[in-house]
């Protein structure tokens, strides 16, 4: 049996913040937990790897949903990292927050402390921004953000198509306002991907208090007498307990650290005793209120754009260019996030925010990046930020190695309107896709979707190809209610030394993409666990402007 103060279960990007911060304290021992490998890949350090981590579909659970009726019984797709960074280091590196209503949303349901005012200063603490410091950004943080080094040719076009279609020119998603149509900033640092794993965990891989075991999976937490004393684990066959004197902390996922309280007996009963599992505590709202962006991509093929990323010889070409550029000086085509602007826009004009979120694609994008694709072209996704379906994570049985059961219901709410939203969207980018900047390419609509027209047709392309964007929250929702799993402070309602530290604890999903503000919890969790071992308010510590935060150096 191995001894330490806290026993993080997850490497991701939640893990590997909370496994720097607390190890600052020499006084105390960290144990992180990661299923996966070290994050070693060159595929994982070169952004442009992501696409071959796709199709090859290394460093990820893979997992798929139960069928979805919204989704005309298609069972869907939900990547997940499986390496030291989590989905840090397999994602498309897009750096945003969100709008500022989603955290005064969150603050309003019944959780103090987590209001846009009292996040703001944590999203700076953990951002070093190349563009600099100001009312909205940080310097000196780990999490390096910065503008893409060698921005595709077919950025400017689309940006002009935006501007063309009436939507309003935004430089900075994070600034004063989220809507409008602009370029992305990536988590970049030097021409390569800055994922959590390598903006916090690295830098402190050298401290004696902290130990990190990879290809070690989470199997359950041991609980006594309603306090969490560890974690078991397996490595192959051989398994493995990891006692923690001070806290257990679950940051496996939306999708993993439901499953784990289940197996370790938390969570609605009845479940519990349908798998033969004893129950150490019931916790209905275990599972429950997982959401997630649905998102559907339209597709053009243009044969002479060779200067999007497509299988030709002429793409062949450009690629062993770019392997060597980037190998030289980290510059060059294969810096690409792919995903490299979009935009922020309204379904409705009455709508009070924007409630769509466009990422255009400089190449063609098919089944999630899993199929190659002959020929050159690009793609554009449009995505529902405030979905109302919602859904769950459940056990397909009591085997801690088998997947979880994953229905997000994705255009499954009673009245329907998340479909007529999503039908809307395509229209607006189809629109946009049609504007004078981007049709002088000589693009084509891909004919499976351009056979669509009425809006009963649209819908119907909606359901038989929308998928996730990647973005599952809520199964292990914060709030007082008693369907809510973890309070304000993030510890699990009604266990002691137990607190989880992942996209699951959102209340309600925030309206772009996850892994930034993840970050952020994570950076308040960890000053709350400094906090509670101290003897001091948590929340107090954790609303605090981050530099007079005491024992947490800047």
């Amino acid at each position: 049996m191995l001894q330490f103060d806290y026993v993080i279960v997850g490497g991701g990007s939640a893990g590997c913040v909370l496994a720097a911060r607390l190890s600052e304290d020499p006084s105390v021992t960290v144990a992180l937990l990661e299923a996966g490998p070290p994050d070693k890949s060159v595929l994982v350090h070169c952004p442009a790897g992501l696409a071959a981590l796709a199709m090859t579909g290394s460093a990820n659970w893979g997992f798929e949903t139960v069928p979805q009726p919204g989704l005309n019984g298609r069972r869907g797709y939900q990547p997940r990292g499986k390496v030291l960074g989590g989905s840090s280091s397999v994602n498309a590196m897009i750096y945003i927050r969100g709008d500022a209503s989603d955290y005064d949303h969150w603050a309003a349901q019944g959780n103090p402390g987590w209001a846009w005012r009292d996040v703001l200063p944590w999203f700076k603490r953990a951002e070093h921004n190349e563009r600099g410091a100001s009312a909205h950004h940080g310097t000196g943080g780990p999490l390096n953000v910065m503008d893409l080094r060698s921005p595709n040719a077919l950025v400017q076009p689309f940006l002009e198509a935006g501007r063309a279609a009436g939507w309003p020119a935004n430089p900075d998603f994070n600034g004063p306002r989220l809507e409008g149509v602009g370029p992305y900033q990536v988590t970049h640092r030097n021409g390569e991907r800055c994922s959590a794993a390598k903006a916090y965990l690295t830098p402190a891989r050298a401290r004696p208090n902290l130990q990190v075991f990879t290809g070690l999976q989470a199997t359950k937490v041991l609980i006594e007498q309603r306090r969490a004393v560890g974690v078991e684990a397996l490595r192959g066959q051989e398994r493995i307990v990891l006692h923690a004197r001070c806290e257990v902390l679950l940051s496996a996922g939306a999708l993993q650290s439901p499953q784990l309280l289940l197996l370790s007996g938390v969570g609605g009963a009845v479940q519990l005793q349908q798998h033969g599992i004893a129950v150490q505590h019931a916790l209905p709202g275990v599972g429950r209120h997982l959401h997630d962006h649905p998102d559907v991509v339209q597709v053009v093929d243009a044969p002479g754009l060779t200067q999007s990323f497509g299988l030709s010889l002429a793409g062949l070409a450009q690629l062993a260019r770019g392997a060597l550029q980037w190998r030289r000086s980290r510059s060059g085509p294969l810096t690409t996030n792919f995903a490299e602007a979009g935009a922020f826009v309204r379904s409705d004009p009455r709508a009070p925010v924007p409630d769509l979120q466009l990422h255009f694609v400089v190449g063609k994008l098919v089944d999630h990046g899993r199929q190659a694709t002959i020929g050159h072209g690009y793609s554009c996704h449009v995505c529902l930020l405030q979905p109302q379906s919602r859904g769950s994570v459940s056990l397909r049985d009591a085997n801690p190695l088998s997947p979880p059961a994953i229905d997000p219901n994705f255009l499954g709410d009673a009245a329907g309107e998340d479909a007529r939203r999503l039908v809307r969207g395509f229209k607006l980018m189809r629109a946009l896709l049609q504007q004078p900047p981007l049709a002088r390419l000589g693009g084509v609509e891909r004919a499976v979707s351009a056979r669509a027209t009425s809006d009963e047709q649209i819908e119907q392309y909606v359901r038989n190809h929308a998928d996730s964007i990647y973005h599952p929250v809520g199964s292990c929702r914060m709030g007082p209610g008693p369907d809510d799993v973890v309070d304000a402070q993030l510890r699990v309602r009604g266990l002691q030394a137990l607190r989880v530290v992942d996209a699951s604890v959102m209340p309600r999903i925030v309206s772009g993409n996850t892994n930034a503000p993840v970050i952020m919890i994570a950076e308040r969790a960890a000053a709350m666990i400094k906090a509670a071992r101290q003897g001091r308010d948590e929340v107090a510590a954790a609303s605090l402007a981050p530099e007079e935060e005491a024992g947490v150096p800047v």
